[in-house]
């Protein structure tokens, strides 16, 4: 019954959503004539933070570039291809497929979010080992499973209160940090936790398309971008001279690949001796660099996989900018700061966690970052919930402001089933070479978003502080 309605969303979704830039000048359009209207914004401030807000994920979207192609290069190594041989020997049936996905990338996302390259690696390549398997939905698979990341380690809201200096201690708003035993450890996220860790597979189960409908990865190939059949080590020796030269040996050399694996080591060692199990997404590119480098073994092998790697990535490179160009708008005309007050005029004590989840739900849409986020609505809900609960004493008014972020991390998180965002991450990995979109697979994701739709403000409403 349930895999007839997923087919039926799926069918829905591919006829009526548009490429992911698409939606991204969409909502551009959208957000600027809102804070034309909205706010007192001249039209060349609205475009003036346009274009400011254009460099502002810069950073970021670097970052998602290389953890996507080093945790994909580490997939290319000969030691990654062996293990995951070994384990789709136990991996027979489509359904196993779907089901180690999701798990796998629940438990690795709770670490970082980051990890769902992984996860994307895993699931392509026991696509290509297993008959059967439906691709779009094993790629929806991948991308719901790392939903529990706004419960886990890298859960950025949480992380930012707990910062010493904050902006919201700066700004005189907070007196001090609140602890992750007010946010990452409280029964309300450790409740939604255990939720999307049980819930997902059971739905994404019911979910799963027929074997007959199957559309298989084959049946998905490019033929004219096809993956390269040779190996990443079968290449790199027909690049060499039938006389080996000097450039050759340098190439092919394992001892200037060693020194270089053994000084990254090192500092990784280094790092979380010091600073503790304090992943961030830094380190983990650090770590996922220096891993395909030893997995490799010779430098000309790891520029061939990073070559591989990097062959689909143009979705992050000219798509993120647009995204940080909406995010522009929000911060430099102050629409976020004004829909964070006019709808903290309308609640009370008791409603404002409630309103602060569809605020970060709707506010998603434009500004698709939780930390971004929080860096626009933080305050305004900060000072509102100051205001409505004046009357708590101090640790029942951490509990509070704690569970008015969380909030908006759980409903930021939501909506991300609902926008394309975060999936450039993960079609660059399981898209190589392939004729899949966005909208081949989003309606796969509606109803597990209309179910925590449902769940989850009723935890936010009944949970206790």
């Amino acid at each position: 019954m349930l895999a007839d309605f997923g087919k039926f969303f799926a069918d829905q979704f591919k006829k009526w959503m548009p490429d992911a830039f698409v939606f991204a000048l969409i909502l551009t359009i959208v957000t600027a004539l809102t804070a034309f209207f909205w706010t007192d914004s001249s039209t060349l401030t609205i475009l003036s933070s346009w274009y400011d807000g254009f460099w502002i994920l810069l950073s970021f979207g670097m970052q998602m570039v290389l953890i996507l192609a080093t945790g994909f290069a580490i997939a290319l190594s000969p030691l990654v291809s062996r293990l995951i041989e070994r384990l789709a020997i136990n991996v027979k049936s489509p359904d196993r497929v779907y089901l180690l996905t999701i798990i796998f990338g629940g438990l690795v996302t709770l670490v970082s979010w980051g990890w769902m390259v992984l996860t994307a690696v895993l699931a392509r390549e026991l696509a290509k080992r297993v008959q059967g398997v439906d691709y779009a939905y094993l790629v929806a698979c991948v991308f719901i499973s790392s939903s529990a990341w706004v419960c886990g380690l890298s859960s950025s809201i949480p992380l930012l209160l707990n910062t010493p200096d904050n902006f919201l201690i700066k700004a005189g708003l907070l007196e001090d940090i609140i602890p992750t035993s007010f946010t990452l450890l409280s029964p309300l996220n450790i409740t939604l936790l255990f939720l999307y860790l049980i819930a997902t597979p059971i739905i994404m189960w019911l979910l799963r398309p027929k074997e007959a409908t199957a559309i298989e990865m084959s049946a998905l190939e490019n033929t004219s971008d096809m993956d390269n059949k040779q190996t990443v080590a079968q290449e790199a020796h027909g690049m060499n001279f039938e006389q080996p030269t000097l450039s050759d040996r340098l190439n092919n050399s394992f001892l200037l690949q060693l020194v270089i694996v053994l000084m990254g080591a090192s500092y990784i060692v280094f790092y979380f001796v010091e600073k503790g199990f304090n992943i961030n997404l830094n380190i983990m590119i650090f770590t996922f660099l220096i891993a395909g480098m030893a997995f490799h073994k010779t430098p000309i092998c790891y520029v061939i996989a990073m070559k591989r790697a990097c062959a689909n990535i143009s979705g992050i490179v000219f798509q993120y900018p647009f995204y940080a160009g909406i995010m522009g708008i929000m911060m430099g005309t102050g629409l976020g700061n004004i829909m964070a007050s006019n709808m903290s005029e309308m609640v009370t004590q008791d409603t404002l966690p409630l309103a602060a989840y569809f605020l970060g739900a709707l506010v998603n849409f434009s500004i698709p970052s939780a930390g971004g986020e929080w860096a626009v609505l933080g305050a305004p809900l900060v000072e509102s919930a100051k205001a409505l609960g004046a009357a708590l004493p101090p640790e029942q008014m951490q509990a509070y402001i704690a569970r008015i972020a969380m909030a908006v991390a759980y409903g930021e998180t939501l909506t991300n089933l609902i926008q394309p965002f975060f999936l450039l991450i993960i079609l660059p990995v399981m898209g190589s070479g392939l004729k899949i979109q966005a909208r081949d697979l989003m309606g796969y994701l509606f109803l597990p978003f209309l179910f925590f739709f449902t769940v989850t403000p009723a935890l936010i409403m009944i949970f206790p502080l």
